[in-house]
C-alpha cells in the first residue's frame, strides 16, 4: 500500500529559540558531569526535564493533506511488549483518487463526446478528429495548407537519435547520472510510483510471503524504518523539487540515500522451486543464494551482532529433537547435550534456548558463508545442506501437531 508523505511541523521563531537553548543547556550539563559516577538529584531531574521538553518539540505529529487523510487508513496491532501499536497513513489501491474524477467527484464523459474546450461534440452531425501533440488537443482543420503533426514513426526515429545522444552525454557526466538514478529510485522507494519515466532503472520492493512474529520488532526492522522516516521528512514529493534537492546533496548524503533505496530490492529469501517452470527455477534459487552469500561477505553481515538469538518460537520448537541436540553440541559440547537429551521436545526446546542464548550459535541459513565453502567453477552448482530436506528426519515422535503444521 502507498504510505502517505507528510511534512514535519515547523517551529515558530520563539519555539525554535527555546529548543536551541534547551539543547545548549543539555550539552553543557552533560559536559560538566561527564566523569561523575552519580549525578545529584537536582541535576538528574533537570536533565530529564530538558530531554522531555525537546522530545515534545521533536515529537509533534506529521502534517498530512486533508484529502489524503480522508482516503487513508491505519494498521492496529500489538507489539512484542503487549502494547497497542498503530501504523497510520496507508492508502489501499482501490481507495486511490481516480484519474477520471472531476473536481466534484463526478466522472467525465466516458463516451469521448466532450470537445477539448468542454463543449458537447455529440450535438453536431459531424465531428473532426482530435490530434494530440505534446499533450495539447487540437481539432483537425479542413484547410490543405495546415501544418500536420509529424508521423508517429518519424517521431520515434528522431527520438531514437536523441536517446542515444542523451545516453552518451549522461555517461560523460557521473554527477548527473547519479542524480537521475537517485531521482528514479527515490520515487520507487518512498512514493511507490510505478508510472513510466525517462529512467528505466527501478527498485522493486521485495515483500516476505511468510515471516515470524518477531520480525517487525527486530533491530534491523527498527533501523530501516528509522532511516526511511528520516529521509522521508527531508525529501520533497514534487518531481522538480526532488531533483533540485538531490542535485544539491553532498556526495556522502547521495551515497547514503542510494544505499537506502537499493537495500529495499535485496532478496535473499529461500523459496520453493516451481517444478513446472512457471516461477522460480532451481538454477534461479541457487544463483540467488550464492549472490546473497557474496553480498553478506561484502558487508560483513553477522546475524549475532544483528541481535538474532535462537528461541523456542523463532527456531527451536520448529526443529526436530536431533537437530536441537546437534545445535547444543556445536555450541556447548557433548557433556551439555547429555543434560537435555532425555527431555521431551517442549522441555528440550526451552532448555536449549537458555543454553544457546549467549553462545553465538546460528542455524546454517543465517551463517556467513566462507569463500572456501563455495563450489569450484567446474563443479555443478548445488544447494547448501540446509536446503536439502530429508522428509524422514521429521517424524511424529519428534514433533507434536503444532510442530507438524509449522514444519509443513
Amino acid at each position: 500500500m502507498r504510505p502517505l508523505t507528510g511534512v514535519a511541523p515547523r517551529l515558530s521563531d520563539e519555539e525554535q529559540a527555546t529548543r536551541d537553548a534547551l539543547v545548549e543547556e543539555l550539552d553543557r550539563l552533560y559536559a560538566e558531569h561527564e566523569g561523575d559516577e552519580d549525578l545529584a538529584d537536582e541535576v538528574d531531574a533537570r536533565l530529564a526535564d530538558i530531554e522531555t521538553a525537546i522530545e515534545e518539540f521533536d515529537g509533534r505529529p506529521t502534517l498530512y493533506d486533508a484529502a489524503e487523510v480522508a482516503r487513508a487508513g491505519a494498521f492496529v496491532s500489538v507489539d512484542a511488549s503487549g502494547n497497542p501499536r498503530v501504523d497510520r497513513g496507508y492508502v489501499r489501491a482501490e481507495d486511490e483518487a481516480s484519474a477520471v474524477d472531476g473536481p466534484e467527484g463526478d466522472e467525465t464523459d466516458p463516451s469521448g463526446n466532450m470537445g477539448p474546450d468542454g463543449s458537447d461534440q455529440s450535438a453536431s452531425g459531424t465531428q473532426g478528429a482530435v490530434i494530440t501533440v505534446g499533450g495539447q488537443a487540437e481539432a483537425e482543420e479542413d484547410e490543405e495548407n495546415v501544418i500536420r503533426p509529424l508521423p508517429d514513426r518519424l517521431v520515434t526515429e528522431l527520438t531514437a537519435h536523441r536517446t542515444l545522444a542523451l545516453r552518451d552525454a549522461v555517461a560523460r557526466n557521473p554527477h548527473v547520472a547519479m542524480t537521475a538514478l537517485l531521482h528514479k529510485l527515490v520515487f520507487d522507494t518512498f512514493q511507490h510510483n510505478s508510472s513510466p519515466g525517462c529512467m528505466e532503472a527501478s527498485v522493486r520492493h521485495v515483500f516476505f510471503p511468510v515471516q515470524s512474529a518477531d520480525l517487525k520488532d527486530s533491530a534491523s526492522a527498527a533501523a530501516i524504518a528509522e532511516r526511511q522516516e528520516a529521509w522521508r521528512i527531508d525529501l520533497p514529493s514534487d518531481d522538480n523539487a526532488l531533483w533540485d534537492t538531490l542535485a544539491a546533496l553532498d556526495d556522502a548524503s547521495r551515497s547514503a540515500l542510494l544505499a537506502q533505496c537499493v537495500s529495499y530490492s535485496v532478496n535473499a529469501l529461500y523459496e520453493k522451486v516451481d517444478r513446472y517452470g512457471g516461477g522460480l527455477s532451481q538454477q534461479g534459487l541457487e544463483r540467488r543464494i550464492a549472490q546473497a552469500d557474496r553480498l553478506a561477505r561484502a558487508v560483513g553481515l553477522d546475524m549475532v551482532d544483528e541481535g538474532w538469538r535462537p528461541t523456542v518460537d523463532n527456531y527451536l520448537a520448529r526443529d526436530t529433537k536431533p537437530r536441537i541436540l546437534e545445535a547444543v553440541r556445536e555450541a556447548k559440547g557433548e557433556q551439555t547435550v547429555q543434560l537435555i537429551d532425555h527431555l521431551k521436545k517442549g522441555d528440550m526446546a526451552k532448555e536449549a534456548e537458555r543454553l544457546l542464548a549467549d553462545s553465538g550459535w546460528l542455524p546454517e541459513p543465517l551463517r556467513l558463508a566462507n569463500l572456501t565453502d563455495q563450489p569450484d567453477a567446474d563443479d555443478a552448482p548445488t544447494l547448501p545442506d540446509f536446503l536439502a530436506v530429508d522428509d524422514e528426519e521429521v517424524t511424529e515422535a519428534d514433533m507434536d501437531a503444532s510442530d507438524l503444521i509449522a514444519a509443513e
